[in-house]
C-alpha cells in the first residue's frame, strides 16, 4: 500500500485489483487534495499492466459524505469533481465503488460514475444539494435517472432525501450488497468482476427514458409549494436532459447549477447550514464537561416526557419524577407512546425501543435523584414552584450534580439563588415536542460555572440538538423576540386584518405555521399565564390586545381543547373559529377602531421588521453572542423559512437603512412600539451588516 504522510488517498494492488482507499477524516470530504489524489490514482492504475480492475472504498465512517465545507464560498480549485468523475467513467479498466456509511452528494455522484456499486449494511445514500439551494453538479441529475426509474430519481433529487442500503439495491442504485469491511468488500467485488462473475457498465451509456408529462407535473407540484424554491425546480429541469447523450446532459446540468450559485435561496440555505455549526462555539467550549451517566427529569407532562424520551433515545438512563404514583405511571405511558411512535415511523427497531424503555425509572419521590449526575426540571412556569424544587434539590443532589431548569421565560439567576450552589445551575430550554424539536437554548446565569456550560453543550451533542447560548432575560433569545413580534400580529389583527389572512400570508412567505396557528399548537394558556404574570409591569403607553385573553377565558386553549383561533377535528384540520371573529369585532368597537385592509406584503413587512428590531436589541445587549445565534434559534425552534437563513440574515437582504425607514414610517401610528434599535442605526451609519458582526 502506498500512502505518504497526510495524503488523503492510499493505493494498493492485490491479485490484479487496484484498491483506492479514501482516507480524509472524518467523512472523506471531497476536497481538492482528495480529488487530485483520486484522479492520479485512477490514472496510475490504468497505466499499470498488472491491474485488471479498480475498486474505490472509504476508510472510517463512509465512502464520502460529499463536498468539503471549507471550500464553500471560495473559487473552485482544480481538478473539479465533475472532471474526476468523467475520468472515472471513461476508465478503460472497470471501476467498482463500495458504498458504506453516510454517502451523500459528491460521494454518491462518485459511486454513480463508477461501473458498478456494492453497498454495505446501514449505508445512507442521497443527493441533498437542493437543501443548500443548488443541484447535484457533478453528474447526479444525469446518472441517477439512467440507473433507476424516472419518478424515483425525481423524488430523491428534488427532495434531498436519503435511502438505505436495501432500498438503494431494490431501486437499482446498487448492484449488490456485502457484509464485509469496505476494503474486503472492494477486493471481493473487483475480483468477481475480473473473473467475469459480476457485470459492469458505464452509467452514461445507459439510455434514460424521460416522460415530459411526468417532468411537467413534478415542476408544477414544486411550484405550488410554499415557498416555491428554485433549486428543486431547476434540479427537475436538469433531469429532463438525461435522455440526451451524457456529455450534453452534463453541460445542461452545469448551466443550471451555475444559475443557482448566485441565488438568494442558496445564500440563505448555506447560512442556515453554517448556523448549526457556528452556534456550537461557546466561550466555555474549552472547559471540561462533567460526566453525565444518569439524568433526573422532574415533571412528566408533555415537556418532561418529551425530554425524558430524548434522553433515552440518546442512550442516557433517566429517573422521571412526578408528584404522585398515578401521575408517574401516566408519565411512563407518555414516554412509551413517544418511543412507540418512533418505531412506527421506522426511526428505531422494536428491540431498540425496548432497550430504551428499560433505562427509564419513574417515581413520585424526589429523593430518588440523590445520585443522578444532572437534573432537568420541567414543571409549570411558576417561580415559586420552581424555586421550591431547587431548594429541595440543593439538599438532595450530590455535590457536582448539574441542576437544569427548562423554564421558557423565568429568571434563571433567581432560580439559582434558591440553592447554595448557583454555579451548578443552568437553563436548558427545550422546545416542544422535546424529542422532535432540535433547538436547545442553553441559558447561562451570572454564576454558572464554565464546566457546567460545557456539560450542557456536550449533552446537546449526545441528543443531536442544536445548542445556542443565551444570556438571562425574560424569554431569553427566542421567546423574548417572539413576545415582541407577536404584538405586531395582534396589532394588525385589531386594526383590520383577519387572523387567517395573517397566518396565510406568513405561511406563503415560508413559515411552517402562522402566529395564530402556532399559538393554538403550543397552547394559548401558556401565553395567557405569561401575560397575567407581566400585567402589573405593563407600560401604560403600550397597546394591549385582549382577544387571546377572551379566547382563554372561554376555556379554549387551541388544539389541546379542540378550539382556539381555529376549530380542530379529529384529523387536526383547522377551520376559523367564527366566535373569535365576533370577539375581534367587539374589541375593535370597544376601542373605537375602524378596520382597514392590509395587503399580504404589508403583513409580512411589519411582522418581519418587528422580529428583526427585537433581534437587533438581543444582540446589542449580549443576550445572543452573535447575529447567527439568533438565526439558529429561529431556524431550529420557530419554523423560520430556511431559505432566508434566519431573521438577521434576512435583515441584511433588506439593509439597515431600509429597515430604519420602515420603522420610522410605522412609528407615525405607534411611536412607543416602533422604535429604531441602536444597533440598526450603528450598522446604517457604518455601512456594515449583521454578517460582519458574525466575523468579529
Amino acid at each position: 500500500m502506498t500512502k505518504a504522510g497526510n495524503d488523503p488517498v492510499s493505493v494498493s494492488i492485490e491479485n490484479g485489483v487496484g484498491l483506492i482507499g479514501l482516507d480524509n477524516p472524518p467523512v472523506n470530504a471531497l476536497g481538492a487534495a482528495l480529488r487530485k489524489g483520486l484522479s492520479d490514482a485512477v490514472a496510475a492504475l490504468n497505466n499499470d499492466p498488472a491491474v485488471r480492475v479498480i475498486a474505490v472504498y472509504g476508510t472510517g465512517r463512509c465512502l464520502s459524505a460529499g463536498a468539503d465545507i471549507r471550500e464553500f464560498g471560495k473559487p473552485p480549485q482544480e481538478p473539479r469533481l465533475s472532471d474526476v468523475l468523467d475520468q472515472i467513467e471513461a476508465s478503460a479498466k472497470p471501476v467498482i465503488a463500495v458504498v458504506h456509511g453516510t454517502t451523500l452528494g459528491g460521494g454518491l455522484e462518485l459511486a454513480l460514475a463508477c461501473h458498478a456499486r456494492i453497498g454495505l449494511p446501514g449505508a445512507q445514500l442521497g443527493l441533498p444539494e437542493v437543501t443548500l439551494g443548488i443541484l447535484p453538479g457533478a453528474g447526479g441529475t444525469q446518472r441517477l435517472p439512467r440507473l433507476i426509474g424516472l419518478q424515483e430519481a425525481v423524488d430523491i433529487i428534488s427532495s434531498g432525501c436519503r435511502v438505505g442500503t436495501d432500498e438503494a439495491a431494490a431501486l437499482g442504485i446498487l448492484d449488490g450488497t456485502d457484509t464485509r469491511s469496505p476494503r474486503e468488500a472492494a477486493l471481493a467485488a473487483a475480483t468477481g468482476v475480473a473473473r467475469g462473475g459480476m457485470p459492469t457498465r458505464r452509467t452514461g451509456q445507459i439510455v434514460a427514458r424521460i416522460d415530459p408529462e411526468l417532468i411537467r407535473q413534478a415542476i408544477e407540484k414544486l411550484q405550488r409549494k410554499r415557498p416555491a424554491l428554485a433549486a428543486p425546480i431547476k434540479a427537475v429541469e436538469a433531469i429532463a436532459h438525461a435522455e440526451k447523450p451524457i456529455a450534453e446532459g452534463l453541460k445542461a446540468e452545469r448551466a443550471l447549477f451555475l444559475e443557482l450559485m448566485d441565488s438568494p435561496d442558496r445564500q440563505g440555505l448555506i447560512h442556515a447550514f453554517d448556523a448549526e455549526r457556528v452556534a456550537r462555539h461557546f466561550p466555555e467550549t474549552s472547559a471540561t464537561p462533567r460526566p453525565v451517566g444518569q439524568v433526573g427529569v422532574i415533571g412528566g407532562g408533555t415537556m418532561g416526557s418529551g425530554i425524558a424520551t430524548a434522553l433515552l433515545q440518546a442512550g442516557i438512563p433517566v429517573i422521571l419524577v412526578e408528584t404522585a404514583a398515578e401521575r408517574a405511571e401516566a408519565a411512563r405511558a407518555a414516554v412509551a407512546g413517544n418511543l412507540d411512535n418512533a418505531v412506527r415511523r421506522g426511526k428505531v427497531s422494536a428491540t431498540a425501543r425496548d432497550a430504551q424503555l428499560a433505562m427509564l425509572t419513574v417515581t413520585a419521590d424526589l429523593e430518588g435523584l440523590a445520585d443522578v449526575d444532572m437534573v432537568i426540571e420541567a414543571v409549570y412556569e411558576d417561580m415559586a414552584v420552581k424555586t421550591g424544587i431547587f431548594g429541595r434539590l440543593d439538599q438532595i443532589c450530590k455535590p457536582g450534580a448539574v441542576l437544569g431548569t427548562n423554564t421558557s421565560y423565568l429568571d434563571v439567576n433567581a432560580i439559582a439563588a434558591a440553592t447554595s450552589r448557583p454555579q451548578d445551575v443552568i437553563g436548558l430550554h427545550f422546545f416542544s415536542p422535546a424529542h422532535v424539536m432540535r433547538l436547545l437554548e442553553v441559558v447561562v446565569a451570572d454564576k454558572t460555572a464554565p464546566e457546567v456550560v460545557a456539560t450542557a453543550l456536550a449533552l446537546a451533542g449526545r441528543m443531536k440538538k442544536v445548542a445556542v447560548r443565551s444570556g438571562v432575560c425574560d424569554g431569553f433569545i427566542g421567546n423574548r423576540i417572539l413576545a415582541h413580534y407577536r404584538k405586531a400580529a395582534d396589532y394588525m389583527l385589531l386594526d383590520g386584518a383577519s387572523f387567517q389572512q395573517i397566518d396565510r400570508a406568513l405561511e406563503d412567505f415560508g413559515f411552517a405555521m402562522g402566529p395564530f396557528a402556532v399559538g393554538d399548537l403550543a397552547g394559548l394558556d401558556i401565553g395567557w399565564a405569561t401575560r397575567k404574570r407581566k400585567a402589573a409591569t405593563r407600560p401604560a403607553k403600550e397597546r394591549y390586545v385582549a382577544v387571546a385573553d377572551r379566547i382563554c377565558e372561554r376555556g379554549w386553549f387551541g388544539r389541546k381543547t379542540g378550539r382556539g383561533y381555529y376549530l380542530y377535528g379529529d384529523d387536526k384540520t383547522r377551520e376559523p373559529n367564527p366566535e373569535v371573529a365576533a370577539m375581534i369585532e367587539a374589541e375593535r368597537a370597544d376601542k373605537g377602531i375602524t378596520p382597514r385592509a392590509f395587503s399580504d406584503d404589508e403583513i409580512v413587512s411589519r411582522y418581519m421588521t418587528a422580529m428583526i428590531s427585537e433581534a437587533a436589541r438581543v444582540v446589542k445587549e449580549g443576550i445572543a453572542l452573535r447575529p447567527i445565534d439568533v438565526d439558529a434559534v429561529f431556524l431550529f425552534g420557530y419554523g423560520f423559512p430556511r431559505h432566508l437563513g434566519g431573521p438577521l440574515n434576512y435583515a441584511d437582504r433588506i439593509g439597515a437603512a431600509a429597515l430604519i425607514e420602515r420603522i420610522e414610517t410605522y412609528a407615525a401610528e405607534d411611536a412607543y412600539y416602533w422604535q429604531v434599535p441602536a444597533l440598526l442605526r450603528e450598522l446604517a451609519h457604518s455601512g456594515r451588516s449583521f454578517a460582519d458582526l458574525n466575523k468579529e
